[in-house]
């Protein structure tokens, strides 16, 4: 997939251009309506669909005080859109002067690069802009103005639940993973990299994977049984999620995996763990090996 950081960039791809346009965290299945919106549109009109999103969530911008904890980083939604087909992703920076730009003039500037511009498919409810002024009426608008289609993809309901962000923040945060997967139409999984550790499970005779997560959602910690994909292939694991109280004091919250069936070296290697099953909390143990033995009895656990 090849990701664009400017509106002008956009003029390099063929069109016309059907842009798929929100914020997109946790590409979940409202979201794919609206990228399918798109990508419909471009096979119909033999065009290319781009999906346009913003680096950071426009809400950690605004109001940083209370923005949400995200589903994605961002090369975790590069990862979950390239997986979908999305050839093209833009992502336009958001900052304190982006959020000044007025609705009408950030359509103008999708109109002004695209060759030509065929389609925006948006969440029927979906604001943006300065002061958020712009909406799917706007839209309309600008789109007979300009001759182009739009499509405002209304919100979608599973079991009567209007899917959202937020309703899956609220699963994971309660380690509801098959919630979570409801409405997000795939498994629930961080992203990350493995980046360098006190390789104090090396030690311990079962070496460990500590994985620097973009994710700011996390599950609550724990011991889970989890499956982890390295260059393309899921291999079972168990994780702690947790702050390591037998070893550490005041240690902040971090990700640590353990492969079952994998030797190696996979320090600076991306890495995806999806949750399947929390085995048990997180305790404080009186030695080592004590610690020990209760890795051995959770790697059995999660095998099983």
């Amino acid at each position: 997939m090849q990701v664009l950081r400017t509106i002008d960039a956009l003029s390099s791809i063929h069109g016309p251009l059907a842009l798929a346009v929100g914020v997109f965290d946790g590409v979940h299945l409202g979201h794919q309506e609206v990228i399918e919106a798109a990508q419909e549109h471009a096979t119909q009109h033999h065009g290319t669909a781009v999906v346009v999103t913003f680096d950071p969530h426009p809400a950690h911008v605004l109001r940083p005080g209370s923005a949400p904890k995200l589903l994605c980083g961002p090369r975790h939604q590069q990862l979950v859109l390239s997986q979908s087909g999305i050839r093209f992703l833009l992502t336009c920076p958001f900052t304190v002067e982006t959020a000044q730009t007025p609705a009408r003039e950030f359509i103008q500037q999708l109109v002004r690069a695209a060759r030509p511009l065929g389609c925006i498919s948006v969440g029927h409810t979906w604001n943006f802009g300065h002061n958020r002024k712009g909406d799917i009426h706007l839209l309309m608008e600008m789109g007979q103005q300009h001759d182009f289609a739009v499509y405002g993809v209304p919100p979608q309901k599973i079991d009567g639940f209007v899917v959202s962000s937020t309703l899956i923040r609220e699963a994971v945060s309660r380690g509801d993973f098959a919630g979570a997967a409801r409405f997000l139409g795939r498994d629930y999984s961080v992203f990350g990299t493995v980046v360098e550790g006190r390789r104090l499970g090396r030690q311990l005779g079962f070496p460990t994977a500590n994985v620097d997560v973009e994710n700011e959602q996390l599950p609550p910690p724990g011991v889970y049984a989890v499956q982890a994909r390295i260059n393309g292939g899921w291999l079972p694991g168990v994780a702690n999620l947790g702050r390591k109280p037998t070893v550490s004091e005041n240690a902040g919250l971090s990700l640590e995996v353990h492969l079952c069936d994998w030797s190696g070296d996979i320090y600076s290697r991306d890495m995806e763990v999806r949750f399947t099953r929390l085995l048990r909390s997180e305790m404080k143990f009186g030695s080592l090996d004590e610690l020990k033995a209760q890795i051995a009895r959770d790697i059995e656990a999660a095998r099983s």
